[in-house]
């Protein structure tokens, strides 16, 4: 072996690829925390001398790149389940931010604090140096928050043509892609009526998915008919999931001459009210329609049908959160910047896979 070990003398050791090694030894990119223990490993017995990194064990003796030590506060609305895509992003996000020597904090924001835009009282201005929002869809509380003068990220956002932008840094999902890839097989498959199902002024990403539909469409050179498109919410309804968002599904679906062939829903939540008014209403899913969600929800493998979905790289979105904030945090000039996280569908029974 040469007297200077490299990177690719670590790899060739363990029998992965330079790449695996490299994220591992520079923290970046999303890697199994076994496999990157693993390379680190490695990497002190052979004599590895440039880390970037270094959170391993040797011996009885652990070593750590000193960092920056502060408190991140999260915002959420809603509640938070293992369901959802957040989950586990937010999981990604803590353990980056604790190898960084942050702290981190939950606040959960009731209709009242919104209202009122008031701050939660468990909310430390003076410890935090920087706050995630997820899903904090009131444009008036969101403003508030940027005007804190604290870095901020918003993980998905209100509609961003309603206003003027949010001087904050924005993550979201890949919305477009997925649906652009739905729509054109579902037209090589010969399923050429096709609708849409979503409140797509809930937020960002429905706005996103719903116009990426419409684009698909006037690509594939089919139309749109609006009684297939379901784009509205029952005015006394908050969100659009729930009984009473079935109710207004119901009311819908009874008002049709005819069903389309395929129905997208802005997600998974969405396609299984969906699903559930349907067998209500005796149509069968893959029989007589079909239908595709987004999020790649764990019951979107186990509901009867399995759901055709578009998978969401949840972990990517943890790293790539704690890159946003941690860089404004460590410089507050930077322009501020939107991102797009990868997705990609997968195709099971609900349309006939």
């Amino acid at each position: 072996m040469a007297e200077r070990v490299t990177i690719q003398d670590i790899a060739d050791a363990l029998g992965v690829s330079r790449n695996t090694v490299s994220k591992a030894i520079n923290n970046t990119g999303v890697l199994a925390d076994a496999t990157r223990e693993r390379v680190l490993q490695k990497a002190v017995e052979m004599g590895y001398k440039q880390f970037s990194y270094v959170n391993i064990v040797s011996g009885d003796r652990k070593e750590e790149l000193q960092a920056p030590t502060g408190e991140i506060a999260l915002f959420f609305r809603g509640f938070i389940g293992n369901s959802h895509f957040a989950a586990t992003m937010l999981d990604k996000f803590q353990r980056e931010l604790s190898q960084l020597g942050y702290s981190f904090t939950m606040h959960r924001i009731s209709e009242e604090m919104t209202a009122a835009l008031e701050l939660p009282p468990s909310y430390h201005k003076e410890k935090t140096c920087g706050i995630l929002c997820v899903e904090m869809f009131d444009r008036a509380y969101d403003e508030m928050l940027c005007g804190l003068g604290t870095p901020i990220l918003f993980a998905d956002t209100p509609v961003v043509g309603l206003g003027e932008p949010l001087r904050a840094d924005c993550l979201y999902m890949e919305n477009r892609a997925g649906i652009h890839a739905l729509v054109r097989e579902m037209v090589r498959r010969g399923k050429t009526k096709i609708g849409f199902i979503g409140e797509y002024l809930h937020c960002q990403s429905f706005f996103e998915r719903y116009m990426a539909y419409r684009n698909a469409m006037y690509l594939a050179g089919l139309s749109c008919r609006e009684e297939w498109c379901l784009i509205g919410n029952d005015a006394v309804i908050r969100r659009p999931q729930g009984v009473d968002y079935q109710d207004y599904l119901t009311g819908c679906f009874q008002g049709m001459d005819a069903l389309p062939e395929v129905f997208l829903c802005a997600n998974d939540a969405v396609a299984l009210d969906t699903l559930q008014v349907f067998k209500k209403l005796g149509i069968t899913v893959p029989g007589d329609v079909w239908l595709c969600g987004f999020d790649d929800s764990p019951e979107a493998g186990v509901v009867t049908p399995t759901l055709t979905t578009v998978h969401i790289h949840s972990q990517i979105m943890g790293f790539s959160a704690v890159h946003l904030l941690v860089s404004r945090i460590k410089e507050p000039s930077l322009n501020f910047r939107t991102m797009h996280t990868e997705t990609r569908v997968i195709y099971r029974e609900s349309t006939g896979d």
